[in-house]
């Protein structure tokens, strides 16, 4: 952990948070140089919420630069990794000091933490979470998820940290987060085999495993062809680049985060901060989404993306009326040593259906199980039973 918290409650459980989580008591930096050292003056909901509980904070984690990347690679304080070179998310490493991490999920990092790492992670509903207090990035996909080594343990630091909250717009009702814990059964599963297409042998055999996991449970799993949900990547690659590029326009050197001391006028203050202080996703992301929100391209790409992200939700709703849930990789390999751009794009494809449509994932036995919305808590229940 980049910080860590003396506690005196020796017999409260710890909860680490990722380094989006605005504290109060130390830094949050998202990972970026552009915010190295900042302090935020008050703490996130779900900080508050914890805390109420009678849970003690850890430490905050280290993650990719505003958590755009694979497993935390892009992040300015560097990358971690094992004795042979792979890439080791900080987020899992965490759970050997702290009993769960509180993470963004809003480019899958989190859910790929837990694949590899064989751990568990739960993706609320979107909303039913509050954001208030978050370092924004996708706002329209970002969700506080909790990663254990269990799922009983995501199940309890999930009910102290989701409900409504009214400085949050977009949270849900509390009667309707209230239903997403209500642990129905979990019966039948489709798994889009375009999906397994192009696994390595490893991811494969992860998968194939956990098939024969929930079989042997008495779930029914059943293969379905799909055209539809892979369309999701390419959707989710222009909204989020587009929303980044509207939520980080706030930092431009001047009222906080990193200013640039080579300049003689503000368009030198403005262009050198921000070059001396984010990475290259986050520059190729910036480009990208000033290019699809430009007046050219607003309406054939921007408004198209939006168009599709519709689609997908009816998809999703179309497999729902036959199946409990969907069971999708959470990656396609089981180790990764690279740190280019291309990969963190490419991955994108296991993960950008749920962020898209914005319903609850948990990630266990190396796959993602996707729920319909507020399934949370049967999701919760088949993961614990495996």
């Amino acid at each position: 952990m980049i910080y860590t918290v003396k506690n005196e409650n020796a017999g409260a459980k710890k909860i680490a948070l990722d380094d989006l989580i605005l504290t109060k008591d130390y830094p949050t930096a998202a990972g970026s140089r552009m915010l190295e050292n900042y302090m935020s003056l008050f703490d996130a909901e779900v900080v508050t919420r914890l805390q109420a509980a009678g849970y003690d904070i850890a430490g905050k984690v280290n993650v990719g630069e505003f958590s755009l990347d694979l497993l935390g690679e892009t992040s300015y304080f560097g990358a971690n990794t094992d004795a042979d070179g792979n890439l080791v998310s900080a987020l899992s490493e965490s759970l050997n000091d702290a009993d769960a991490c509180l993470c963004v999920d809003s480019n899958g990092t989190p859910r790929r933490a837990a694949a590899l790492s064989g751990q568990c992670f739960i993706k609320p509903t979107y909303a039913a979470v509050s954001r208030y207090g978050l370092v924004a990035t996708v706002c329209s996909g970002e969700t506080v998820g909790v990663l254990a080594k269990t799922a009983d343990t995501c199940a309890e630091i999930l009910a102290a940290v989701a409900g409504h909250d009214d400085k949050d717009g977009t949270s849900l009702p509390q009667e309707r987060i209230d239903a997403a814990k209500q642990a129905t059964e979990i019966k039948k599963i489709a798994v889009p085999v375009s999906f397994l297409a192009n696994l390595s042998a490893d991811m494969k055999a992860v998968a194939d495993a956990a098939i024969a996991d929930l079989k042997a449970q008495g779930v029914e799993v059943v293969e379905i062809e799909d055209e539809i949900l892979a369309f999701a990547q390419p959707v989710w690659n222009t909204l989020s680049a587009a929303e980044l590029c509207n939520n980080i326009n706030r930092f431009d050197g001047v009222k906080y985060g990193y200013r640039s001391p080579n300049y003689k006028n503000i368009e030198d203050l403005y262009t050198n901060s921000r070059t001396e202080a984010f990475g290259i996703l986050t520059k190729m992301q910036l480009l990208y989404g000033s290019e699809v929100l430009s007046t050219e391209n607003y309406m054939p790409v921007y408004d198209k993306a939006l168009r599709m992200r519709r689609v997908i939700c009816e998809r999703f709703a179309e497999i729902f009326g036959s199946f409990d849930a969907v069971l999708l990789p959470a990656c396609s390999q089981t180790a990764y040593s690279t740190t280019d751009t291309d990969t963190a794009y490419n991955e994108s494809l296991y993960t950008a259906p749920a962020s898209v449509s914005g319903l609850p994932v948990v990630v266990c036995k190396g796959v993602q199980l996707v729920g319909k919305a507020l399934s949370d808590g049967a999701l919760l229940a088949l993961a614990a039973k495996l």
